[in-house]
């Protein structure tokens, strides 16, 4: 099975307990800032929260779900940004035996490029060594089909595509609030992640959580603990675990108790958070295959930022 499979379904776990959305596709061009006299540009900034847990270190659900709607607005502001952004991205998997040794090591490294506002990975290397000059022409290849797709697409169906994915961001957004109706959340700590000072959050299942969506039904299989930094609102760490089976669709994959995800984010160029590192095992049964047991390490380093306006870009063409 291909390592982004495995990915796929264990970030499943991941943003049900964060913030309940898919990645979020760059926003529309913002509205113009002409104003008439005395207008003023932007609305006021809201007052900055104040975590105040109780005795029991429980904090109250409407301070929870004003934290999360800001944090979830400014995961949403990170997505936008991020696809301003080219890095390179390596993937690290452990394949375990069923007593937990190691029984093989592979690794990919890839170039994440944006074409035409849409996240492509080109494929570098395999096991730290360079592609082959025959494996290069076909990953090239690959890179101008997808090009020339995105370039040639028609208007209907670019309309087609950014109203599902305005769709995605509006669910994400109601979605957010089942988080906090979902677990008891309780002030734990204060640490200093990077140099930045953090609220540390436990979540646990809250009984006789009722999901309203399909995506939350997974909400009462999961526990974790989150970072916050203090000042942006911005979650900086997260570490997730499933506290019992969960089931991807119709008899596609069992995802086993004790499957467990953690993730660290970074400031770049001080306007915005992207991954750093996430560190990841994964138990699980697809389908009628045996069961894959794996570890898998990504990280996430050198983003360069190749525009600086809201205009399609494509990686190659020449920028203002």
């Amino acid at each position: 099975m291909r390592f982004r499979s495995v990915y796929a379904l264990s970030v499943l776990c991941l943003t049900t307990l964060v913030v309940g959305q898919e990645p979020t596709p760059p926003s529309p061009a913002p509205p113009s800032n002409e104003q008439t006299p005395g207008e003023q540009t932007s609305a006021p900034s809201p007052p900055p929260i104040d975590l105040k847990p109780d005795a029991s270190g429980t904090v109250s659900q409407e301070q929870i779900r004003e934290l999360l709607r800001r944090v979830a607005e400014k995961d949403i502001e990170n997505d936008k940004r991020l696809r301003d952004y080219t890095y390179i991205q390596r993937e690290e998997q452990h394949r375990l035996d069923g007593k937990g040794n190691v029984k093989k090591v592979e690794s990919r490294t890839t170039e994440v490029l944006v074409i035409y506002g849409e996240e492509v990975q080109r494929l570098i290397a395999k096991d730290d060594k360079p592609l082959s000059e025959q494996d290069a022409k076909k990953e090239e290849e690959r890179i101008q089909k997808i090009t020339d797709k995105r370039k040639n697409e028609s208007e209907s169906d670019r309309r087609k595509r950014l109203e599902k994915e305005e769709k995605n961001r509006e669910d994400g957004r109601k979605f957010v609030l089942e988080v906090a109706d979902a677990y008891d959340f309780r002030l734990v700590d204060f640490e200093t992640l990077d140099g930045h000072e953090t609220w540390v959050l436990d979540g646990e299942p809250r009984p006789g959580f009722e999901p309203k969506s399909r995506a939350s039904k997974f909400l009462p299989k999961l526990r974790g603990r989150i970072w916050i930094d203090k000042t942006e609102m911005q979650w900086v760490k997260l570490d997730v675990t499933t506290t019992d089976t969960i089931s991807v669709g119709l008899f596609l994959a069992r995802i086993h108790k004790g499957t467990r995800i953690v993730v660290e984010t970074t400031k770049v160029n001080e306007e915005v958070w992207l991954p750093k590192h996430v560190d990841f095992h994964v138990d699980l049964r697809l389908a009628l295959l045996k069961n894959l047991n794996v570890d898998v390490e990504q990280t996430f380093r050198d983003y360069k930022k190749f525009r600086t306006d809201t205009k399609i870009t494509v990686v190659g063409e020449s920028h203002e």
